[in-house]
C-alpha cells in the first residue's frame, strides 16, 4: 500500500524524479458500466500489473439509473484485496451531501471510509468548489482532517485557479495543511490547463493528477470516420472531438504507435506521463482488456521526435 510502503508523497515525488507519472486507476467505473465481478477483476489486473493507487469519490456513481451514490467506495470496500491500494476520494458532489462544510465534509469523511473499511485515505479533495463558502473555512475543515489522522495528504479538484491560490494563502497564513495536488481535466484534446493550472503548480510546489485523460475515451481511436458505432454511455461527447483537430490527433496517435508497436491509448497516457507537474494519470476500465490497454502505457517511453509531433498535432 502507498500509505505504507511508500507514502503518497513519495508517490508523487517519484513521478517529479522520474519524469514519468504513473496510471491510476479511476473508479468512477465501479458499479456502473463495470458490476461489482467485473469490478473485481479490473483492481486484481491493476495491482498484480504493479498499480498502486485508485481514485473514487462518495458521488460515484449516482449517475447511474437506480444509484444513490457511494457504489463505487463500497465495491472498493468489498474487495479483497483492498489492503494493497491506496485510496483517494472526493467530497462535495454527491446529491445526499452537497457542498464543503466542515459538517458535511466530516460526515461523508466517515461514511466513505466505513463503505472503504478504512480508517483513513491517502489523499483526500474537495471535488468541486463551494463558492458562496469562505475559503478560509474551508481551509480550516481540511486541514483538521490532516491533523486527525483521517487523511495523508490533501487535494483540490475542478477549482479555479484563484480559489486554488486563495486557500494556498490562506494556509501559509495561518499554518494550516495545504492541498499538495491538484486534480484537473487533461489530455491530448483538453490542454486548456498548460496556461493556468500547471504554471500554478509549478510555482507553489504542487502536482497535477489528470482526469479524463483519454478524453472520453476519444484518443483510443475507436471514434473515427465511418467507423462502427461505440457502445459506450460517453460516445455522444467523445465523438465530439472528430473534427480537422481530432483528426490530426488520431493520425500522429497512429503514427507514434505503429513506431512504439502498442496502441494509440497507451500513447496517448504515455504522453501525459511526461508532462510537467503531472504525478498521476487517472484512466478507467470497466473489463480487464481495457485495463491491459492503459497499463501499456507505463512500458512507453517517447522520444523527443514523438512527443513534438503530438504537440504539434494538438495544439492549440
Amino acid at each position: 500500500m502507498i500509505g505504507n510502503a511508500l507514502g503518497i508523497m513519495q508517490f508523487m515525488d517519484f513521478s517529479q524524479q522520474t519524469g514519468r507519472a504513473p496510471i491510476v486507476l479511476g473508479g468512477n467505473v465501479f458499479g456502473w458500466t463495470a458490476d461489482r465481478n467485473a469490478s473485481f477483476a479490473v483492481l486484481d489486473a491493476f495491482a498484480d500489473a504493479g498499480g498502486t493507487l485508485v481514485d473514487t469519490a462518495d458521488s460515484y456513481s449516482q449517475w447511474a439509473p437506480g444509484n444513490s451514490g457511494g457504489e463505487s467506495e463500497t465495491i472498493i470496500g468489498a474487495w479483497p484485496g483492498r489492503a494493497s491500494l491506496a485510496v483517494a476520494g472526493k467530497v462535495g458532489q454527491a446529491k445526499r451531501r452537497p457542498g464543503l462544510s466542515e459538517e458535511n465534509i466530516r460526515a461523508a469523511v466517515r461514511d466513505s471510509l466505513e463503505r472503504l473499511g478504512r480508517s483513513r485515505f491517502e489523499l483526500f479533495y474537495a471535488h468541486f468548489d463551494d463558492p458562496e463558502r469562505p475559503i478560509e473555512e474551508v481551509a480550516r475543515a481540511f486541514s483538521r482532517l490532516r491533523e486527525d489522522g483521517l487523511t495523508d495528504a490533501l487535494g483540490v479538484s475542478n477549482f479555479s485557479v484563484d480559489r486554488i491560490s486563495a486557500w494556498l494563502d490562506v494556509a501559509e497564513k495561518e499554518g494550516l495543511h495545504a492541498p499538495v495536488v491538484i486534480q484537473k481535466e487533461y489530455s491530448l484534446m483538453e490542454r486548456g490547463i498548460e496556461t493556468d493550472v500547471i504554471p500554478l503548480a509549478r510555482e507553489r510546489g504542487l502536482t497535477v493528477m489528470t482526469y479524463y485523460s483519454l478524453a472520453r475515451g476519444f484518443l483510443t481511436g475507436k471514434y473515427r470516420d465511418g467507423a462502427d458505432e461505440v457502445d459506450s454511455p460517453r460516445a455522444g461527447v467523445a465523438a465530439g472531438y472528430l473534427d480537422e483537430r481530432g483528426r490530426a490527433v488520431l493520425s500522429a496517435l497512429d503514427e507514434v504507435a505503429a513506431g512504439h508497436a502498442t496502441a494509440p491509448a497507451a500513447i496517448a497516457l504515455a504522453w501525459l506521463a511526461a508532462r510537467p507537474a503531472v504525478s498521476g494519470v487517472i484512466a478507467s476500465a470497466r473489463d480487464t482488456g481495457q485495463l491491459a490497454g492503459i497499463m501499456a502505457a507505463n512500458r512507453v517511453t517517447l522520444e523527443e521526435a514523438d512527443t513534438a509531433r503530438l504537440d504539434d498535432a494538438s495544439g492549440v
